[in-house]
């Protein structure tokens, strides 16, 4: 992973865990969901828009692909799997219950059609089959699915099979699943655009319509996935582009089908009408040049790695203030990537959000002689 990908998950992670404290009052009254759980989030900052009982556990049903799918498209970038390479049908993918693919049993199938049949046709069995090609069996898979939800920051879940059948054991949270969802489409744009826009896909003489309504009903969306089991309800994470505009939705627990594409799309069109997207600050342009000691340079150059972008209540835009907060002593070396402050913006005067600022150039150690001189000003300046 590059520095500037490195940069962009530390920056999505954080803002994750520490997305400030809101001001209620000037924000846009939520809209009510039929639904046990929902989150709503501006992609571009990680910013939690709405939500409610996003901390839940609940069962993610098939959403769970999404996890597998990630797998999937890291070991293909990784160059250890390639779409075109061909796997065996196990008899124990092939028995699997639920949504199913209609792999026969013992066929060999491409991985570009395991993942179109997974994805698309939410199909069980076609996650069996990628499980067992990455890692031999489906519980060693899901030992790899615990360790990158980890990675991914995403405490609250917990993965014991590929496909999401039920299992007390099998959980996660709106919030972790909205983790996962950024993830893959920031990590996989080109296979995210490929797959989960697709509206069907025929494997054999069997033809199947993707179950994420909200493709065929709102032309701005461009995925992700639904689920169901009869204990998780009926779920749906969407995401929808209008413009420059990305925004990720997660609907958990709704009472049908109709209701889950209908709570969705409620939930996206709430979040570009009520609220707008402002640009603080450029990818790369420099906040503040913060104070360094024992380097080469005596100061560091900070910002963002990407636009840092802020969805704002519509017309309350001149309202936003930003202060940057410098992490001190910042003390070198210093790398690009390295969180070297916050910047804490207010709406109306009241908290809005505090989220990192990023050193955007690197500061080395300096000489002997330099190091020195600063450890006596950093003694004489920790002792005031």
């Amino acid at each position: 992973m590059d520095g500037r990908g490195a940069m962009r998950r530390c920056l999505l992670f954080l803002l994750f865990f520490f997305p400030g404290v809101i001001a209620a009052q000037s924000l846009p009254v939520s809209p009510d969901l039929a639904a046990k759980s929902w989150l709503l989030i501006e992609f571009a900052s990680g910013q939690e828009l709405v939500s409610q009982a996003a901390d839940e556990r609940l069962e993610p049903a098939s959403l769970t692909k999404l996890m597998t799918a990630y797998l999937v498209f890291k070991a293909i970038k990784e160059k250890s799997l390639k779409t075109s390479q061909m796997f065996t049908v196990s008899e124990k993918a092939w028995k699997t219950g639920g949504s199913r693919m209609f792999v026969p049993v013992n066929a060999k199938v491409k991985v570009d059609d395991l993942l179109q049949g997974m994805i698309v046709q939410s199909g069980n069995d076609a996650s069996v089959v990628l499980a067992e090609a990455l890692a031999d069996s489906e519980e060693n898979f899901a030992q790899m699915m615990n360790a990158e939800a980890k990675r991914l920051g995403m405490q609250a879940s917990n993965f014991v099979n590929a496909t999401g059948l039920p299992d007390p054991q099998h959980y996660t949270t709106a919030r972790d699943l909205a983790k996962l969802a950024v993830a893959l489409i920031r990590d996989f744009p080109e296979e995210y655009a490929r797959y989960y826009s697709m509206k069907e896909y025929r494997y054999g003489d069997i033809t199947q319509r993707n179950r994420n309504d909200l493709l065929f009903v709102d032309p701005t969306v461009d995925g992700v996935k639904t689920g169901h089991t009869q204990s998780a309800g009926f779920c749906l994470i969407a995401s929808a582009k209008r413009g420059m505009r990305r925004l990720l939705s997660v609907v958990l627990g709704a009472p049908d089908e109709s209701a889950r594409t209908q709570e969705s799309l409620k939930l996206l069109n709430f979040g570009f009408q009520a609220y707008e997207a402002v640009r603080l600050y450029a990818k790369d342009q420099p906040v503040s040049s913060l104070k360094v000691w024992k380097g080469a340079s005596s100061t560091v150059k900070a910002g963002f790695p990407d636009d840092f972008i802020l969805a704002v209540p519509k017309g309350q835009a001149s309202n936003l203030k930003a202060e940057l907060v410098s992490r001190q002593p910042l003390v070198a070396p210093v790398m690009p990537g390295q969180v070297v402050g916050a910047m804490r913006v207010t709406l109306h005067d009241v908290s809005y959000g505090e989220y990192p600022v990023f050193a955007i150039e690197s500061v080395p150690v300096a000489g002997v002689f330099g190091r020195a001189i600063d450890a006596v000003r950093l003694w004489f300046n920790q002792e005031k």
